[in-house]
């Protein structure tokens, strides 16, 4: 019986080491080639990894080559097969057939993933909003009438939001909007709204407008956060996209963005230069109603700006949790105005009694220049627990001098000659720390803090000829610094299911600030601390149909523009200038949005309510026929207002875009013993039309209207004008050719106009018709249309 259980044991044993030889010997090749479905391009650096069917757990594994493809040895018998891409779709392989030990899974295609579960698509064929808690997502497309254009420009097409001919951007009527980049303030949205042309529409992939934003986010904005997130490729290998633009007026510009992407690294840069040409016509009238003395100004100007920039910057990835991100750019700008206006002078019986030209030079550069240093590491219990720690430097400045001429052409008034200079520097430094922890199922806790400084300093002269000698005029020159501390800290909590979500926040902020006149050491400190909570809350009806509730606490600190108490001497009979002793406004803000989805339409309506205390206004002195306006904290604004924007598409090649903003607005104050009460109310409208021609070939018109409204003093005439589009592909979309023609019928006219008891002004500014014409095309998996490199 012995050598019978011997005999057994010996045989199993020989016959489980001639298996294991067996399937030692036994090795599988795996290969195949993976495509992005969309694009049908090779996707580098894809993963292959071969998973045990019982533990789940790798057992190997490859990645793809350049062309996309793979080929590796396995020896595992029980597996099934993941293929897998960041930001695309993994994709499992459980049925697969083994021929002469090999498995070919021939031509694997991958779907782009779609983030954002429970959102609702405004709109789809050229750009899309996105509707979330506490903000909407603007991702933008490739709008044909955008073609060539400045973040200005892409403003003025996202729901809610308007942009005047000087750069002013305003949401939802309200000026007192916190304009951010990449989630940050910079130095390329700060006063002077005209320099986020140095953003293009092609640098941008989405607009954030957050109408309540959640105690995260700076208090700063009294009607929101317009958040401007700009292009940076992930797709692995060398991707990029080059684009030609010229226009009339003069538009001529390169653009090149390149991208690389291995496996450590993410190399992003981008770069353009070019040169563009603004003329304005523009004029005002003076008049002094006790004594019906009338001063008319009509002239035009041309501004000329040559600018390049670049950017660069990299991704590092330590490992599968932690990036590290350090990015910086620098831009040049050297710019040229000229303008010519003649001036009449006109007395009570409507005689002209004088007449003279005034004639601008100016000449400015303008260096701009942006770094950052941020460490993101994700945790592994939960893939959206986070930690992001983040140091930001912005510093600008402007150079600038301008020479005016004044020449009598009839009357006995004297020549003169004036000039002015302006050297201006700004640095900000922003340090941040968030920190995000979901727990339990649904909630979430976030909380972090952020400390901003900002320095100004502005040394401005003003000076006349006097004996043929520049003599500077005490009276106009100083030099104005401004530094600004803000330290906050903020906690919220959310909780968001498939049906219903809230979120609560709380923000703490301390402000610091000083002011100093030089000169005349004129200073003034202001040192306060305030708590802004936020609530928001949503409930999803149906899949069709979703409700939204927000509140938030804002503040609109004064901007150097409005603080600054320099003049301007443009036009030496319209002077505006800025008023240190200014004080922040506050305001509580209220929203019910209702988001609704039908077979062929989608549209969102929101009622609002804003009550904003110490409200700045502008307050307009007239004296000598020259009017001085200087802003003032005067009352409170009660605002309700009503707001809808939707997509129809009623046919499969036509699609409808809309946005209809109304408000209502009870004004309170008095200023200087005067009262400053009235009610009144504003609205503004979109509509574009986006149609699908054969032979690819795309056309888009948009048409656009904002009524009168009035402000204190002011009332604001009412504006129409068309935007219109032409794209055309080649290549499979590679190639792109564009046509674009914005203001089509030039009818686009700022115009003002101020009644008093004792005076009336009037000034209109118009810029006329833009056309421009552009070439792009995309290399690598990157897309064309990508970067213009266009300054404006």
């Amino acid at each position: 019986m012995y050598n019978t259980r011997y005999f057994y044991v010996l045989f199993l044993f020989m016959c489980l080491n001639h298996a294991m030889c067996f399937s030692q010997n036994k090795s599988i090749t795996i290969t195949g080639l993976v495509l992005d479905k969309q694009t049908n391009q090779p996707i580098e650096y894809a993963t292959i990894a071969v998973l045990d069917n019982q533990s789940k757990k790798a057992i190997t594994g490859s990645i793809t080559t350049q062309d996309g493809s793979f080929s590796f040895p396995t020896e595992a018998s029980n597996f099934y097969i993941e293929i897998s891409f960041m930001g695309y779709t993994t994709k499992t392989i459980n049925n697969f057939k083994t021929a002469n030990h090999t498995i070919n899974l021939k031509t694997v295609l991958l779907e782009q993933a779609l983030e954002g579960l429970n959102e609702v698509l405004i709109q789809a064929e050229t750009s899309q909003t996105v509707f979330k808690l506490d903000k909407r997502i603007f991702n933008v497309g490739k709008d044909l009438s955008a073609s060539g254009a400045s973040a200005l420009e892409v403003l003025n097409n996202v729901p809610s939001v308007s942009v005047n001919i000087e750069g002013v951007i305003s949401l939802r009527g309200n000026q007192g909007v916190q304009i951010l980049v990449n989630g940050k303030p910079s130095v390329l949205a700060g006063d002077d709204g005209s320099t986020l042309g140095i953003i293009t529409a092609d640098m941008i992939e989405r607009i954030e407008v957050i109408t309540n934003p959640s105690a995260k986010y700076d208090a700063q904005g009294t009607s929101g956060i317009i958040n401007i997130i700009l292009k940076k490729s992930e797709n692995r290998g060398l991707n990029g996209s080059a684009t030609l633009n010229v226009g009339v007026p003069n538009s001529n510009s390169f653009g090149l963005s390149v991208n690389k992407r291995t496996e450590k690294f993410n190399l992003f840069s981008q770069l353009g230069f070019g040169i563009r040409t603004y003329p304005t016509d523009f004029e005002s009238i003076n008049s002094d109603l006790s004594t019906n003395t009338t001063i008319t100004n009509i002239g035009d100007s041309e501004f000329d700006e040559k600018f390049a920039n670049i950017l660069i910057g990299a991704d590092y990835y330590i490992n599968e949790r932690n990036v590290l991100t350090l990015s910086g750019s620098y831009a040049y700008e050297v710019e040229d105005q000229t303008a010519a206006s003649v001036f009449h002078q006109s007395n009570a019986s409507n005689t002209l009694t004088d007449s003279w030209n005034r004639d601008e030079n100016t000449e400015a550069t303008n260096p701009k220049i942006r770094y950052e240093l941020q460490y993101k590491s994700d945790f592994k219990r939960h893939e959206d627990q986070s930690l992001i720690i983040s140091a930001l430097g912005n510093y600008f400045h402007k150079d600038q001098s301008s020479e005016f001429n004044n020449i009598t052409t009839f009357g006995d008034l004297d020549d003169f000659k004036q000039e002015s200079r302006t050297d201006y520097r700004l640095e900000d430094y922003i340090f941040k720390l968030d920190y995000t922890h979901p727990f339990i199922e649904h909630y979430t806790l976030e909380t972090g803090s952020q400390y901003t400084i900002n320095k100004v300093s502005n040394d401005y002269a003003v000076s006349n000829v006097i004996g043929g000698v520049w003599v500077e005029d005490p009276n106009l020159t100083n030099i104005f610094d401004l530094n600004q501390y803000v330290f906050a800290v903020y906690t919220t909590a959310a909780y968001e299911a498939n049906k219903w979500g809230f979120k609560l926040g709380l923000r703490l902020e301390n402000t610091k600030m000083n002011t100093l006149l030089e000169a005349t050491n004129q200073t003034d400190e202001q040192n306060y601390t305030n708590l802004f909570p936020s609530a928001y809350t949503s409930y999803k009806v149906t899949d069709d149909f979703s409700l939204q509730l927000g509140y938030s606490r804002r503040i609109n600190r004064p901007s150097l523009r409005q603080l600054n108490p320099f003049s301007n001497i443009r036009n030496n009979y319209s002077i505006s200038e800025g008023n240190p002793d200014l004080q922040p406004e506050y305001t509580n803000s209220y929203e019910l949005t209702s988001i609704h989805k039908f077979e062929k339409l989608s549209f969102s309506m929101s009622l609002y309510h804003w009550y904003t205390t110490d409200v700045v206004e502008y307050i307009t002195v007239f004296e000598n026929n020259v009017s001085i306006s200087k802003p003032e904290n005067v009352g409170s604004n009660n605002t309700i207002g009503f707001e809808a924007n939707g997509k129809y598409s009623p046919l499969d090649w036509l699609t409808i875009n809309g946005d209809l903003n109304y408000n209502y607005f009870d004004r309170s104050g008095l200023f200087e013993s005067q009262s400053f009460d009235f009610k009144g109310n504003r609205w503004s409208a979109t509509l574009t039309s986006k149609v699908d021609l054969p032979a690819d070939f795309d056309f888009e018109i948009s048409g656009n209207y904002n009524s009168k409204y009035e402000t204190l003093q002011q009332k604001v005439s009412d504006m129409a004008f068309v935007d219109l589009g032409v794209r055309k592909k080649l290549v499979k979309g590679r190639i792109i050719l564009n046509l674009s023609v914005r203001d089509v019928f030039a009818s686009r006219i700022d115009e003002t106009t101020t009644t008093q008891p004792d005076f009336y002004l009037y000034n209109s500014r118009q810029r006329g018709r833009f056309i421009n014409f552009g070439v792009s095309y995309g290399f690598g998996k990157g897309e064309a249309m990508q970067f213009s490199g266009q300054r404006r």
